[in-house]
C-alpha cells in the first residue's frame, strides 16, 4: 500500500513516528510552492544563513528590485548595484542591477549610492 502511494506523482511518503523522509517533504514543499530563499550579506561580514528573505514569483517576482522592496521600500531608489553569489550569477560575485532574476539560496549584498550634499559625502 505504501509502495503504491510512493509511486503517485503528487505524493510523498513520510513517517512521523520513525522520522523518515521529513527533509524530503520539506524540500518538496519549497519546490511546489515555488519559494525562493535569498540570504543577505553585510560588507566585510559572512552571509547570514539564519533568516532568509523569502520571495515567490506569484507575489511580485524574484528580482533584485523586489528583494530591495522587501528589505526597505526606499532601498530600490538608493541602490547603486547588488553583488550576487549563487546559481543565478555567472561568476562570484556578479555585479547586478534591479532587473536581475534571483535563484533559490542566492546571497545578495546591496550597495547604495553615495549622496553628495554641499560638498560632503553622506551615506
Amino acid at each position: 500500500e505504501v509502495d503504491t502511494l510512493a509511486r503517485n506523482e503528487m505524493s510523498i511518503p513520510i513517517s512521523c513516528y520513525q522520522k523518515l523522509n521529513m527533509d524530503g517533504l520539506l524540500k518538496r514543499m519549497w519546490s511546489e510552492m515555488q519559494l525562493v530563499r535569498i540570504y543577505t550579506k553585510k560588507t566585510g561580514h559572512k552571509p547570514d544563513f539564519d533568516e532568509p528573505v523569502v520571495l515567490t514569483p506569484d507575489r511580485g517576482g524574484c528580482t533584485v528590485g523586489v528583494f530591495c522592496d522587501h528589505v526597505h521600500r526606499s532601498l530600490r531608489t538608493e541602490l547603486k548595484y547588488a553583488l550576487v553569489w549563487g546559481t543565478s550569477s555567472k561568476h562570484f560575485p556578479q555585479r547586478c542591477g534591479v532587473a536581475h532574476n534571483l535563484a533559490d539560496e542566492d546571497v545578495v549584498q546591496l550597495v547604495k549610492k553615495k549622496n553628495v550634499i554641499s560638498g560632503e559625502l553622506r551615506r
